[in-house]
């Protein structure tokens, strides 16, 4: 075991329903009043990336929610809509192994995503930079898939190659934003990621939740992390 599940072992989801219904009420009610706004910047997005490139506005992708629930989660295109990821399955399963660019490595990536850059449109470049291609994520909030806060949800190839205590991040709803964004975002290796994760969901509170939030805004003014 590593040193991350080592300090982590012991770690399982408080129960917490007065906190849980507090949050999802507080969810809905900053989707609900920012929805106007969200809606006219997606409408902007949505004109800038017809023009670029045609093909769908919506990318929709099948990931691993609170309890190993499926659904599908939305976000802008980024890419060209022609454009294969065929490499993209194993280079997500070899940085969930720790294979790529690990604690111990010396080649450490700067970002964990696979390297498609040929693919990436120039708006998709500047939604990935600003992470405005996560904007409709809100529509999973509102449908209760998502919450605005929480371990970011995994496609199925990744949870395929969790160990037992990476599983453990599984128990809370899955969130646009969480601990370990706003601590390196993608450029986290994976163990680290899921250390944010599980610290989250040990001492998750709505005075967290709200700080994450917080920390959210200021590293996207900053396109800390992003990639």
């Amino acid at each position: 075991m590593n040193t991350f599940a080592t300090e982590k072992a012991g770690i399982f989801p408080k129960s917490q329903k007065g906190y849980e219904a507090t949050k999802r009420f507080l969810d809905l009610a900053i989707c609900l009043m920012i929805l106007p706004l969200v809606l006219a910047v997606m409408a902007v997005i949505l004109v800038c990336t017809l023009l670029e490139s045609p093909g769908p506005i919506l990318f929709l992708q099948e990931r691993v929610g609170r309890g190993g629930r499926r659904f599908h989660i939305y976000k802008f295109r980024t890419m060209k809509h022609d454009f294969r990821e065929d490499r993209s399955r194993e280079f997500l399963k070899a940085y969930v192994k720790g294979q790529i660019g690990g604690e111990d490595s010396d080649a450490r990536p700067a970002v964990y995503k696979p390297n498609h850059q040929a693919g990436i449109t120039r708006m998709g470049r500047i939604l990935r930079k600003t992470s405005l291609d996560e904007l409709p994520q809100i529509f999973n909030v509102l449908m209760g898939e998502m919450s605005l806060v929480g371990p970011r949800p995994h496609i199925v190839c990744e949870v395929e190659e969790y160990q037992d205590w990476h599983r453990q991040r599984l128990e809370v709803l899955p969130g646009i934003t969480g601990l370990a964004q706003v601590n390196g975002r993608s450029s986290l290796p994976f163990d680290r990621m899921v250390y944010y994760d599980l610290k989250y969901v040990q001492e998750r509170s709505l005075k967290l939740d709200l700080k994450i939030l917080w920390w959210t805004f200021l590293s996207v003014l900053k396109t800390r992390g992003a990639g």
